[in-house]
């Protein structure tokens, strides 16, 4: 909705092509935005769900009469988009997959609190969520303490359908299972590894949904950089603990993947905090909290393998401008620019002519009002 709305305010229609298995919520959002455009008395075809098999997406993104492609998505996919794109030189924005971490410093002065915001950040959405956190960066004194305070919560979570039972779920079904298997070979190569899986760990078969797309919310901790699972994005309701030595080796942390999407930081100490911000690797961080800056429409986007440009906020809406430079007379009839006479063709005087040029440069770009007075004379002199 994002991107649609920014699309809208530029005064541009815009075509949603969502992934086939979205096909009913994108049409649902789609109606809410032709449902407003035509209360403010405009067209509804200005938005256009469109939904294909990925064969015959090119023809789309390689359209001549397409001036902008936002792509939210994988890697693999999005150098296909790009690669089409390319064919008309259209610009593309990409905002790819994340592997967000959350630094948790040893100075944070409510733990539980920290705790609530872990377990929105990790387990929204059934963890379905570009931004959401995926690994847990805590230094050692905070360590101990923070498993003791998530297992008991990850434990407690109930999976099934809102749907049929409002007041009791906290966790209901994926979009698919077709990455269950992965999920646990992931889990299962880190418990290998040396990896504890306190909570959870595996597709969960609910009762009276046998055929949901259930997977059980999951604690997993000791998590090391080297392991498949802290590198690989999981988009599932997987928790994961990684125990850091310093700052320092949790900024390293931090930075180890291809991602470089979102990231939150944890703490009291000004120092440390700024430390975090400034050297991690990340479009878009967070302090002492969750995503707040979707929230507040900043750019949204990432860097390195999280993809470039942005949108949201007003770089995004300039990011899907084409930027026109006009230059005119600020005071027609009174001022007016013309051709210096020692510049005018025929030459008449290479040299004055010269003099004329490194005059206008010094005047216009000199460091110091000496040298542009400098320029100035030059130009008197042989104008």
């Amino acid at each position: 909705m994002g991107p649609l709305i920014s699309t809208l305010f530029t005064g541009s229609a815009i075509v949603v092509k969502a992934s086939e298995n979205t096909a009913w919520s994108t049409q649902y959002f789609a109606s809410i935005a032709r449902a407003a455009l035509v209360s403010c008395g405009h067209s509804s075809n200005l938005v256009q769900p469109l939904f294909c098999w990925p064969q015959a997406a090119s023809r789309l993104t390689s359209h001549p009469d397409i001036s902008h492609i936002t792509f939210i998505g994988s890697r693999p996919i999005a150098h296909h988009v790009a690669a089409s794109a390319a064919k008309c030189l259209t610009p593309v924005c990409v905002e790819l997959g994340g592997k967000d971490p959350a630094i948790i410093l040893d100075d944070v002065r409510n733990i539980h609190q920290v705790a609530s915001v872990l377990m929105r950040g990790t387990f929204q959405s059934a963890g379905q969520n570009c931004i959401g956190i995926e690994r847990i960066i805590c230094l050692p004194k905070i360590y101990p303490g923070l498993i003791s305070i998530l297992g008991k919560r990850i434990h407690s979570l109930r999976v099934g359908s809102s749907l049929e039972n409002p007041e009791n779920v906290d966790v209901g079904a994926m979009i698919s299972d077709a990455r269950f298997s992965q999920l646990e070979n992931l889990i299962a190569n880190a418990v290998s590894q040396g990896a504890r899986c306190l909570v959870g760990g595996k597709r969960y078969r609910h009762a009276k949904h046998p055929k949901g797309h259930y997977f059980q919310p999951t604690l997993l901790v000791d998590v090391t950089p080297t392991m498949r699972i802290a590198n690989e994005e999981l988009f599932a309701p997987i928790c994961v603990l990684m125990p850091a030595t310093s700052v320092s080796h949790a900024i390293e942390i931090a930075n180890s993947t291809p991602y470089a999407l979102g990231a939150s930081v944890f703490g009291t100490g000004s120092t440390s905090l700024q430390r975090v911000t400034n050297e991690i690797k990340a479009g878009m961080v967070s302090v002492n909290d969750f995503a707040v800056y979707y929230a507040v429409s900043l750019p949204f986007g990432g860097v390195k393998g999280s993809g470039y440009g942005r949108f949201g906020g007003e770089e995004g809406l300039r990011g899907i401008c084409n930027t026109k430079a006009v230059c005119m007379d600020r005071l027609p009839g009174l001022l007016g620019t013309s051709i210096p006479g020692p510049l005018d063709y025929p030459i008449k005087s290479a040299r004055r002519a010269w003099e004329v040029c490194s005059g206008v440069v010094e005047l216009g770009y000199g460091l110091g009002a000496w040298t542009r007075a400098k320029g100035l004379g030059k130009i008197v002199r042989n104008g």
